[in-house]
């Protein structure tokens, strides 16, 4: 189900988001920001363990996550909500929020199924512009011999090397 931001708090209100960040100031402006956008159902955890024990008890919409935590960080807890087959919610979509900024950390967490990047500090704008994404655009979803998350692919502009590999493909899900 689609849900177009701009319409405001009426469609927002009924969709469930988790914060899993540890720093207390991020999570508050996180909730602010979620809360003037119109989201009303806003939970919190500070680590990847307690978000994983909280979505089996929680229908969860939308996950806000940062990568560096005690516990379980971000990477952790995507790799284990997008392969685990008694995963919660394996299509949830998953807003990664960190300050790696470098290539390598963006792939790793891409890899791992994360479904935006957010690089702290950020704007409010790009916050909102990645929530847009993510609910208003939900990519497919990919069970692949090597691969659990949203298809990667952002443009169909084939396959990067040109050798197409999807006949791997064991699943191809409309997102939920």
């Amino acid at each position: 189900m689609a849900y177009n931001l701009s319409k405001g708090e009426k469609f927002l209100a009924p969709l469930h988001v988790l914060i899993v960040e540890d720093d207390p100031l991020m999570t508050k402006l996180l909730r602010d920001v979620l809360h003037a956008l119109g989201f009303r159902d806003i939970h919190k955890v500070t680590d990847g363990v307690q978000a994983l024990d909280y979505m089996k008890s929680n229908a969860v919409d939308l996950v806000l996550c940062d990568w560096l935590m005690q516990n379980m960080d971000g990477i952790a807890f995507t790799r284990q909500i997008r392969a685990d087959s008694l995963s919660p919610n394996r299509f949830v979509p998953i807003l990664m929020l960190t300050g790696k900024a470098d290539r390598k950390s963006v792939e790793n967490a891409r890899d791992a199924g994360v479904t935006e990047y957010l690089i702290k500090p950020f704007s409010l704008r790009d916050l909102c512009e990645h929530i847009r994404e993510a609910i208003e655009h939900p990519r497919n979803f990919i069970v692949s011999t090597h691969y659990k998350g949203p298809d990667r692919r952002r443009r169909d502009v084939g396959a990067p090397d040109g050798k197409e590999r999807r006949h791997q493909v064991t699943l191809l899900l409309d997102s939920v």
